[in-house]
Formats: C-alpha cells, structure tokens, sequence
C-alpha cells in the first residue's frame, strides 16, 4: 500500500512553474537594469573621455587665432564628432559633457548629441540637443530639477554662451516676472507676450512632437530669419526608465563671451 505521507514525486504543479518563470524573468529584468543603468554608463564614460580628448586636440591647433583675436570658424561637424561642451551648473560641477553631432545611437552613447537639422550654437534659431536619462552616460538624467532663469552654458572653440530657461509657468503675470529676473526688456516681451510666449522652459511631450526642435519651436519651419532668438533645446526620455514620452527644455541666449577676453561666463559657479 502506497505511504500517503510520502507522494511519489510527480510532474511540477502550475503553480510551481509560474513561480519559476517569475523568477528568472525577475533575474533578467535586474541583469538588464544593471546592464542598462551601470555597464552602459562605463563605455560612455570612456567614449566622453575619447571625444573630450579629441576637442582638446582640434582646438588647441588654433590657440595662437584665438590669442590673435581673428579665430577662424571651424567647419561644420561630421557625424559622431565631438564640437561643443554643455554645462549645467546648478546641478553640480560635474555636469558637463562633450557634445557630438548627431542622434543615432551610436552617437548618443558618447554624450548629448546635435540634432543636424537645427542650428549651431549662437545662431539665431533653436540650438537642440538630446541625451540619455538613464544609462549610456545618463548626461540628462535630472533635467526634471532646472527651473526658470537656470544657466546652461555652451562652449565652443573660441566662445562661451550662457542660456536661460523661459518661465515654466504660462500665465501671463507670473511669466512676465520670471522672464523678467533673467531676460532683457525685449526678450521678456517676447517671451511674456508674443511670439515665444507659447513655450515653458519644461514640458512633456509625445515622441513624435518633432516641432520642438524647429527654429522657433512649436511653428512651421521658417525661412531664414535673422529674428529669432538664439535658442537652445534639450531633449530627453520620460519618465525614467521608459521612452513613452519625451521631456523638453527650453532656454534662450542671454550673454555670450569671446574667449579673446580670458574670462568665463559667471554662470558657471552657480550651484
């Protein structure tokens, strides 16, 4: 007679298996946010290095321009190549990052990457970046702290650019002294009550909201128009750890310094 205390081992219940496989899917999902949040971030991390490296290299070919006060404008960047730092300063001295031009992925892996449909720093136009939030470098992952007035500062070989975020409040009163606190009379009108008064410093969008990068961002493509304000856009995954939406900031050019003069934008030492 069979020992009812001892059942003879048998196929595994349902219950059993489903455990199982929740189990490893559980191992695979930490591996991957491992691999996505700490490995990446190391291979970028020497790819930074690498284009930062390069920089110092092209740029230093032409010191004795820059000395003379008659720099030469470097020519326009090929894919993947490094020509501008980014600096966020209140989110901490070690904000900063080589720019290279391009968004594929190859190209975002070494930093924040120039869409080349938009224009180059300083022109007038929309300056626009994007960058990773989490893993491969993860250069914009706090880009959810900037608030209005916040300093993100662009170097190039011979300047130094200093952008402010607009106002992240639409209404009129309040965005009218937010614009204030950082922006000329002029660019505050325009940012308080005119034609950039449909932009905030911050939004969430959809991925496919490509007209955030358009010169004036949010209209039609324009013709070249010497107009528009020197902007810069920064664009970035939301939230973390999906790309269901996209995060987007605003900022207009408000001081720009020629490295001729030796001295560097003020807005590097706000924390």
């Amino acid at each position: 007679m069979r020992d009812s205390q001892h059942p003879v081992p048998g196929r595994p219940r349902l219950g059993q298996v489903i455990g199982e496989l929740l189990l490893t899917a559980g191992v695979l999902i930490l591996l991957f946010v491992v691999y996505e949040a700490f490995w990446t971030n190391i291979t970028s991390g020497r790819l930074q290095d690498e284009v930062n490296a390069q920089l110092e290299e092209s740029w230093g070919k032409d010191k004795d321009q820059v000395a003379a006060g008659n720099p030469v404008a470097p020519p326009a960047p090929v894919l993947g190549e490094g020509f501008a730092r980014v600096y966020l300063p209140t989110l901490g001295a070690d904000a900063v990052s080589a720019v290279v031009e391009g968004t594929r992925n190859e190209d975002l892996r070494a930093g924040p990457g120039h869409y080349p449909e938009s224009q180059m720093p300083g022109e007038a136009g929309n300056f626009a970046l994007a960058g990773h939030r989490i893993g491969f470098g993860a250069v914009f992952q706090h880009l959810d702290r900037l608030d209005a007035c916040d300093a993100v500062v662009v170097e190039t070989e011979f300047q130094w650019m200093t952008y402010r975020l607009l106002p992240l409040d639409q209404s009129s009163p309040e965005r009218r002294t937010a614009a204030q606190a950082c922006l000329s009379p002029e660019q505050a009108d325009r940012v308080s009550d005119g034609d950039y008064a449909h932009l905030l410093g911050r939004h969430i969008t959809v991925p496919g909201d490509v007209a955030v990068v358009n010169p004036l961002p949010g209209k039609p493509w324009p013709e070249p128009d010497t107009t528009l304000e020197s902007m810069l856009t920064l664009t970035s995954c939301h939230p973390l750890y999906s790309n269901s939406e996209r995060m987007i900031v605003h900022a207009v050019l408000v001081e720009t310094i020629s490295k001729t003069s030796g001295t560097i934008p003020a807005a590097l030492q706000e924390q």
